[in-house]
């Protein structure tokens, strides 16, 4: 029937909100973004006006490329559209935020519900406790760090936005290295990897201020990006898993 893509979307779109309100990480996460769009209505001439755009990043970003800008000089209706787009914009992207951490919490509620029950303690030869000791954890300490990362890059989703990280880094790197005036080229890994990449910039700019390794700083600050997309790029990689789950049906 021409309505059959229909009953597929639905329990998509009922597992996200699921996700962003059924646990107190996603319902807390959204509290906060709750009154920073207060404070960004109530008193936009503040310093924490700005925050629901750090709070929804890296997908609240992409409000710079659309045709809006809230609080120029534009009266009646235009402005008033254009702030409520805006709000309705960060609304969305921290729906899909709050969806992410209720996957990674539900995620870790799978992992320790699921786990077998440790074998009660017995008393080994010395000889065997060194070897597992020597070879145990080493062993089993890759295979934690796959699994930890298999979200980063086993979905189509995860995967392109890996790749658009690394051609903005590509770029800023090209910028910094070979370029002149490198200008504000590490703004565009910046957002792509917000939030965490806040962390990045504010370890690597005191560096840039000691001559003798200012040289490091773009090295530290691509290290930082890296790292934080690949946290973003799990937490997209354990939505999208959630997302595509199958809903048990009941037999018969």
């Amino acid at each position: 029937m021409p309505t059959a893509p229909l009953p597929r979307r639905v329990p998509r779109l009922r597992r996200l909100l699921a996700l962003a309100s059924g646990n107190w990480l996603a319902r807390g996460y959204l509290a906060v973004f709750a009154v920073s769009l207060t404070v960004m209505f109530l008193s936009p001439g503040s310093a924490f006006a700005g925050s629901p755009l750090l709070l929804t990043a890296p997908l609240s970003f992409l409000c710079m490329f659309l045709p809006l800008d809230p609080g120029a000089e534009i009266e009646g209706a235009a402005d008033v559209t254009a702030v409520a787009v805006l709000a309705v914009w960060f609304l969305l992207c921290a729906l899909v935020n709050a969806a992410a951490l209720g996957a990674l919490v539900t995620r870790a509620a799978t992992a320790t519900s699921t786990s077998p029950r440790a074998p009660f303690p017995h008393v080994a030869d010395p000889t065997e406790q060194k070897k597992t000791d020597m070879t145990g954890p080493a062993g089993t300490r890759p295979q934690r760090v796959r699994v930890l990362l298999a979200p980063a890059v086993d979905n189509w989703l995860a995967r392109g936005y890996l790749a658009v990280v690394a051609v903005a880094l590509g770029y800023f790197l090209y910028a910094e290295f070979m370029l002149p005036d490198p200008g504000f080229a590490g703004i565009w890994p910046l957002m792509t990897t917000a939030p965490f990449s806040i962390l990045a910039m504010a370890v690597s700019s005191p560096v840039a201020y000691h001559t003798s390794i200012a040289w490091s700083s773009p090295l530290i600050f691509s290290i930082g990006i890296a790292l934080s997309a690949l946290v973003n790029a799990v937490l997209l990689g354990l939505l999208t898993r959630r997302l595509r789950a199958r809903e048990p049906h009941p037999a018969g």
